[in-house]
């Protein structure tokens, strides 16, 4: 299974803030491959896997906005009913806890590339799925 990074920036809960980093990083010729916000009424947290993670951390930070990396595992899975399960249960006989799913979708027959955060990474990294 694949390891990966990914970028975690917090950016305030107001108009425009999605568009401001959407823009940094398009200005730094970085796509954007799978992300996920979690928002509260203050802030929202958007998890990311792009293109090139150093580009995009440093036009993050040329935006102004703070950015962590964090380990997490990224791996293709049929698009098709059952396969996220089928992937969480081998995870889980490894003793291994998902503390956050999230991905895209390329559409029918095509792989969908989840990133998935785990408890314990080398562990997880060694399940087949």
């Amino acid at each position: 299974m694949a390891r990966g990074t990914q970028l975690s920036v917090t950016l305030e809960n107001k108009p425009g803030q999605l568009a401001k980093l959407g823009a940094a990083l398009a200005r730094a010729k970085v796509n954007i491959e799978a992300i996920s916000v979690l928002d509260s009424s203050d802030v929202g947290v958007i998890r990311l896997v792009t293109s090139s993670n150093a580009k995009a951390r440093a036009a993050l930070k040329r935006a102004g906005m703070g950015v962590i990396q964090q380990p997490v595992l990224i791996v293709n899975l049929p698009n098709q009913p059952g396969a996220l399960g089928a992937a969480a249960r081998k995870l889980a006989a490894a003793k291994v806890n998902i503390e956050f799913v999230y991905g895209s979708a390329a559409g029918a027959g095509k792989p969908s590339k989840i990133v998935i955060g785990v408890s314990n990474i080398a562990r997880a990294a060694k399940v087949k799925l």
